[in-house]
């Protein structure tokens, strides 16, 4: 399929109008490529789903509180509900992906249609604050599912526009018979969600369960659908009746992975500054306190704010390393399957948590009883977002021929280092977590030796995969029998092997 850019010479003011295109001036304004428009838009759609993180993140835990007690009354409601919104909010950005890959060109009605739509989607984070600390209450659930709702009908009308105009349509949905076809797929894609989200509105205000499962359907229906299809396919031997000229990949197939990767870094550039943000805000001294605490002394009054900025640095890193080891693993994925989206999807949202374990861990110098469960939350978090990158590329070795680059497939060059960049931080936080269960007196240390640890660990990394190799080698080498000719046409695979 040719790229929007292919068509801006064709579609250009300039440009004689052909049948189906009329000139610019009919549309009040000419027709250019959307790629501006979809970067802001990404840019827009990753803030808001990181930003849902800071209701929890901001929830008070006074130092004479217990840890536990607090996870359990203020936030496992909000974790739960801030992991509910953002899927749902990247659920949104996956049909904003889909309906640009049908609309390949946009003019003046459909730029300010979608910025409409931008305006509702971030106004999700303030529904998302009534959600979570007023979870029993139907109006906040009312507010954020109307929202979807709202947003979904603002891009059905852009679907409607633009099969009304068809030149802005790619070039393969222009030249078919079956325009009608492409149009009730894609209206099907995008409504989806809103519909659960209408339903999730009206039942709020008479059973607020069944509310949140509707909110949570429009997470994994997607994925429920799809499984149903295959088993009715693989196991059952039904086939669904398609027109002669069936979807090419970008309907039925994952979302662009350029579109991923820029998701992807907006999240990690997000979390990587709400962490500055808290310092602004909060381990800048009052000047009054300086003057009479401290006579006049700034340094004195920001020492007292050291284990903050450890902790900020710390954190800081982490976020820095898992962008790196995702900008690693990115680069050798040639396309993103439907579940890898979805992994990634998942460790970004522990990803967004990191702030609320940086505000956690930034309470070191009280030394209170909630040293070590705070730290046990900031591992857990950090697990499960590695963990997940874990799995996505663990998903893409099964159709390895499609989704990797030869080097990072089974015996290439790349895949022993990969393996080793994705399992460091799975195996540190684990390892830190349970030292902290046998030695609690020691958590603080061990998690900033965890967080000193590591960064070294990545430099010095490719070595010890070299000569970890190497010593495989020596041990599995093939028998003497083997005459050197016939060891010299074996694969790296099968000599190891």
């Amino acid at each position: 399929m040719a790229e929007a850019g292919d068509y801006v010479a064709v579609v250009s003011p300039s440009t004689p109008p052909g049948p189906g295109r009329p000139g610019g001036g009919e549309l009040g304004g000419g027709t250019q490529a959307s790629q501006r428009l979809l970067a802001y838009s990404d840019a827009l759609l990753s803030i808001i789903a990181t930003v849902m993180i800071l209701p929890v993140a901001h929830t008070k835990i006074h130092p004479d509180q217990k840890l536990g007690e607090s996870v359990q009354q203020l936030l496992a409601t909000k974790i739960a509900v801030y992991l509910m919104t953002f899927l749902i909010v990247t659920v949104a950005w996956a049909a904003h992906v889909r309906l640009f890959q049908v609309i390949e060109l946009i003019d003046d009605v459909l730029a300010l249609l979608n910025l409409a739509c931008m305006m509702l989607i971030t106004f999700l984070p303030y529904t998302f604050s009534l959600m979570a600390s007023f979870p029993d209450v139907p109006f906040g659930i009312f507010m954020f599912s109307s929202c979807s709702v709202v947003i979904g009908t603002i891009q059905a009308i852009i679907v409607v526009y633009g099969f009304h105009h068809p030149y802005l349509l790619s070039h393969q949905i222009q030249e078919s018979e079956n325009q009608a076809f492409y149009k009730n797929h894609i209206l099907k894609i995008i409504l989806r969600g809103p519909t659960l989200s209408f339903f999730a509105a009206i039942v709020s205000f008479f059973f607020i369960p069944l509310a949140y499962v509707f909110l949570g359907l429009v997470i994994f229906f997607p994925h429920v659908s799809h499984l149903t299809k295959w088993f009715k396919s693989k196991v059952l031997g039904q086939e669904d009746e398609v027109p002669l000229e069936s979807f090419t990949s970008y309907l039925t197939e994952p979302l662009s992975k350029e579109r991923v990767e820029a998701f992807s870094d907006g999240v990690y550039a997000i979390v990587a500054t709400l962490l500055i943000l808290d310092i602004c805000e909060d381990n800048v001294p009052d000047a009054k306190e300086v003057r009479e605490k401290y006579r006049g002394n700034l340094i004195n009054a920001l020492s007292e704010y050291g284990p903050n900025f450890l902790a900020y640095f710390g954190s800081f890193v982490t976020i820095g390393l898992l962008w790196f080891v995702h900008h690693s693993l990115f680069l050798h994925v040639t396309k993103a399957t439907r579940l890898m989206g979805l992994l990634n999807t998942l460790s970004l949202a522990f990803i967004g948590g990191l702030p609320l374990a940086y505000q956690l861990t930034s309470e070191f110098a009280e030394k209170s009883h909630n040293e070590t469960e705070a730290i046990q939350v900031s591992c857990v978090t950090i697990f499960f977002a590695s963990i997940f990158q874990f799995g996505i590329w663990t998903a893409a070795l099964f159709h390895e021929r499609e989704t990797l680059h030869p080097f990072a497939r089974y015996g290439g060059k790349e895949h022993a280092l990969m393996f080793a960049k994705l399992a460091l931080y799975p195996c540190a936080s684990l390892a830190a977590f349970f030292l902290t269960c046998v030695v609690s007196e020691l958590s603080t240390e061990i998690f900033h030796l965890m967080q000193i640890v590591v960064p070294f660990a990545f430099l010095v990394l490719r070595i010890f995969v070299r000569v970890g190799l190497v010593a495989l080698k020596f041990l599995f080498r093939p028998r003497k029998n083997v005459s050197e000719e016939e060891e010299a046409c074996l694969s790296p695979s099968e000599t190891l092997s």
